[in-house]
């Protein structure tokens, strides 16, 4: 057994998926069941079971679980440890990404690490707030790039950039050929919206329900490529989207925004580090040029 055995098999705990864990490990579903199964063997009783929506742990593999989790931990912060020693800055920092901060910042930082920082490795996830939250809880990334629906307060989280919402869709319709739009005009609009359960869902069916009317969902979408593809497709339709989700397809014209106003929902883009979590020299250094990168685009996800 190697700690490597154990880091995917945390990985699998996590997901709940041999499918989601061979796609973010670029290879195949088959190739990941076959060393699970070999660790089983070696561990001697089963880990996993399945379910109808991918694996959970059995009680043997909660029990596993406990053991290795803080052993994982401990051996890449000594790793961490040993590697700071060095004078030239070193090792693997795990990002997890909200998909809208995946580009053009990504680029930006990795090119100025390549450069400056070659030693330094990024390993990216993207995902979605409650995915990347519990990634934090469990250490299981070292920074993460995240929505918030109030200023960060706390030492382990800082503001990164400020994101108001825009009433998205097709460049021929007229709700959103102005600067604004009063969100009582959402009212009977079909909609593409995240689905339920998610916190910013939640968040924009409590502000209708406050005006006295439901949002109108059409299409429930939690990826943005795809409620952005469908609005383009369907001239009729209509997303609530952050300006960064949106930035290229507004400049290329293939979609036409409105900024949301009476209320006007805020939404706070926070650069965040586990509370229990180690902070190493590269993740300082990853995380400066995050907020340096920000900083420069004058409080934008990117360049434009």
């Amino acid at each position: 057994m190697h700690i490597n055995d154990f880091k995917l098999f945390l990985e699998v705990a996590e997901l709940g998926s041999l499918t989601k864990v061979a796609a973010q490990r670029h290879t195949v579903q088959s190739h990941i069941s076959r060393q699970i199964s070999a660790l089983e063997t070696s561990c001697g009783g089963k880990l996993f079971r399945r379910t109808g929506r991918g694996v959970a742990l059995t009680e043997f593999g909660l029990h596993v679980e406990q053991k290795v989790r803080a052993w994982v931990k401990d051996s890449e912060e000594l790793f961490a440890n040993i590697q700071q020693t060095s004078r030239i800055p070193m090792g693997e920092v795990k990002l997890g990404i909200l998909p809208s901060a995946a580009h053009p910042l990504m680029t930006q930082v990795f090119q100025r690490l390549y450069t400056d920082y070659p030693k330094i490795k990024l390993n990216i996830r993207e995902g979605q707030g409650s995915e990347l939250d519990a990634l934090l809880d469990t250490a299981s990334v070292d920074l993460a790039i995240l929505f918030r629906y109030q200023k960060p307060s706390d030492s382990d989280e800082a503001l990164l950039a400020t994101a108001n919402t825009y009433l998205v869709s097709h460049p021929d319709l007229a709700l959103t050929a102005g600067d604004t739009v009063d969100f009582k005009r959402l009212k009977g609009l079909p909609l593409v919206l995240p689905r339920r359960p998610s916190h910013w869902r939640s968040i924009l069916d409590e502000t209708a329900r406050s005006k006295g009317f439901n949002l109108s969902a059409v299409v429930e979408a939690d990826s943005l490529r795809a409620q952005k593809e469908i609005i383009a497709a369907t001239p009729h339709l209509y997303a609530l989207l952050g300006p960064f989700s949106v930035d290229e397809e507004l400049r290329s014209g293939t979609h036409q925004a409105a900024k949301v106003v009476n209320p006007d929902l805020k939404r706070y883009v926070t650069l965040a580090s586990p509370k229990q979590g180690h902070f190493t020299q590269a993740s300082r250094i990853v995380a400066q040029l995050i907020k340096e990168t920000v900083k420069g685009w004058k409080g934008k996800l990117n360049a434009g």
